[in-house]
């Protein structure tokens, strides 16, 4: 079972620092082209080259201002630029993130671009978070080993750091271990989770499935859908949704 990085119960922090929930970070800025992904707001702007990628990274930069380095984290490449928001010292969507989102919205309109279609916007894929998870009878032992030949670091603003583990300068999947009771030999032991937009997921899993994947499960849907290739090797499809179930 999936378990989604840095989402954890509501904290308050400052006027601008509220933690959102899920469903209320989602909300904020769907209409604007973001979407919510693993604790963090993201987005694609589609470019025609390096330089206008840059170009687009200084605006958006400047639009954040201040906040940049403690919210903000971009990837440039020549047909797209890649935006992140997170409060980053608590690992977090804040309110202040959705200011941000806004401003680096307005920003990008102001080149006479836009945020790329979250499902297409003529890009080769929309936005995702991908994670690793690795099953482990003694999480605690295999934990050091895999923090150390990685060179990551303990997730932020974790409640328990002994468990997922992140890649400090956010380039690599989060890794986090999967509790097990008793040896499985015959699964594999390493598997995938791939986060993408709620109205992402299906178009998502129909792919995989016409590909000639099999579904799994979908007990835990709208979170997450578990598939397999033809030899077994398993994949989740998550998205944020349904993890706020009130009991």
């Amino acid at each position: 079972m999936p378990l989604f990085l840095s989402e954890r119960p509501d904290r308050l922090v400052g006027m601008t620092d509220e933690a959102l929930s899920r469903p209320d970070a989602s909300a904020a800025v769907e209409a604007i082209g973001w979407r919510y992904l693993l604790g963090t707001l993201a987005a694609s702007v589609a470019v025609t080259s390096l330089n206008q990628g840059v170009e687009v990274a200084q605006a958006v930069v400047a639009a954040c201002g201040g906040d940049a380095d403690a919210h903000l984290r971009v990837d440039v490449r020549p047909d797209r630029v890649e935006l992140v928001l997170q409060t980053k010292s608590i690992g977090r969507v804040t309110r202040r993130d959705v200011e941000l989102a806004q401003a680096v919205t307005d920003a990008v309109g102001a080149r006479d671009l836009a945020i790329a279609a979250p499902t297409s916007g003529g890009l080769a894929r929309p936005v995702q978070a991908l994670e690793i998870a690795i099953d482990a009878l003694d999480i605690a032992a295999i934990r050091p080993f895999w923090k150390a030949v990685l060179a990551y670091a303990d997730e932020p603003g974790a409640d328990e750091p002994q468990n997922a583990i992140v890649d400090p300068v956010g380039q690599g999947p989060a890794i986090w271990f999967q509790q097990m009771d008793a040896p499985r030999p015959q699964r594999n032991r390493i598997h995938f989770d791939i986060t993408v937009s709620h109205d992402e997921a299906q178009r998502r899993i129909d792919a995989a499935l016409d590909a000639g994947g099999t579904l799994v499960s979908d007990d835990a849907a709208r979170s997450f859908w578990i598939l397999a290739d033809v030899e077994g090797n398993e994949v989740c499809v998550c998205t944020w949704q349904d993890r706020d179930r009130v009991d």
